[in-house]
């Protein structure tokens, strides 16, 4: 089977999932089984922009629109990449099935602490179909969570690794990996409805949004700016520790803060320490 750039992928066999060892090909098909996985066959596909405001627009609760989030095949460019590296995988996961698939939030939506991140890692998200799970990032995300009471367990290996999250609600501008880890202007605007209906989910709720890097930051803003929020203008400038003021419609202040990314470009070369990220997760 030919890729999109005309070389060889393998044809998808069935492998077994690390945590429950039932079978899976890569992608997972909706409805068959991988833990947590709330679509089916008969969960809607957007497969354009329109569609995609639409179905978010349309989403009946946080299980429907998860489930739609995760079948949504709007961006020609990033589901061709996020299923062959599902197809050729990385050597370290090669025994292993890859979700390949849009990557839904996760955690509760009453959550008083909302962090908005970039996209799935090629062989972390994408592979295990759960925010920040399955690479360093991860464990450095995951592992802050736990030492500051809102992660049951400080690592995050595997859908169904009896993970939960207590407080806090994680999301993404853009839920498909993206070749080099860098989405297109195209792309988030695509994605920006599931962003604007999460949010909604969340707005009830939040008192702070931590934004992983300035994408998070910037996208952040523009969504909450479009549900009708006040933003201080200027716009609040990113950095580590920034912080800001938004307003919801009605009236209620919520605190805008961020932070640099938990990649590994960032953790190791030290412009991110643990320090710097316990310290401005315990400011939220």
């Amino acid at each position: 089977m030919a890729d999109v750039y005309g070389g060889q992928v393998p044809e998808p066999v069935p492998l077994p999932h690390p945590v429950t060892g039932t079978p899976f090909a890569s992608p997972v098909e909706p409805g068959t089984g991988w833990p947590d996985d709330v679509a089916d066959c008969d969960t809607p596909v957007a497969r354009t922009n329109a569609q995609v405001r639409r179905l978010a627009k349309g989403a009946v609760g946080p299980t429907d629109l998860d489930a739609r989030i995760s079948v949504c095949r709007a961006c020609p460019r990033l589901v061709a990449w996020r299923e062959e590296v599902a197809l050729t995988k990385r050597a370290a996961f090669a025994e292993e099935p890859y979700w390949g698939r849009s990557v839904p939030a996760f955690g509760p939506t009453d959550a008083p602490v909302v962090i908005v991140g970039l996209a799935p890692a090629a062989h972390g998200a994408n592979r295990t179909g759960r925010m920040f799970t399955g690479d360093r990032s991860g464990d450095w995300l995951y592992g802050a969570l736990h030492r500051a009471g809102y992660a049951s367990q400080s690592e995050s290996w595997a859908a169904g690794d009896g993970l939960e999250l207590d407080g806090v609600r994680i999301i993404a501008p853009v839920r498909c990996a993206p070749p080099q880890n860098k989405p297109t202007t195209q792309e988030k605007r695509t994605c920006a409805p599931w962003l604007d209906a999460d949010l909604a989910l969340s707005a009830p709720h939040v008192r702070s949004i931590l934004c992983l890097g300035s994408i998070g930051w910037d996208t952040t803003i523009a969504g909450v700016r479009h549900a009708g929020w006040a933003v201080p203008r200027p716009k609040p400038t990113f950095g580590h520790g920034a912080r800001a003021t938004l307003r919801t419609p009605e009236g209620r202040e919520v605190a805008l803060v961020g932070s640099y990314h938990v990649s590994q470009q960032n953790t190791f070369t030290g412009k991110l320490t643990q320090t710097m990220l316990d310290e401005v997760i315990a400011s939220l």
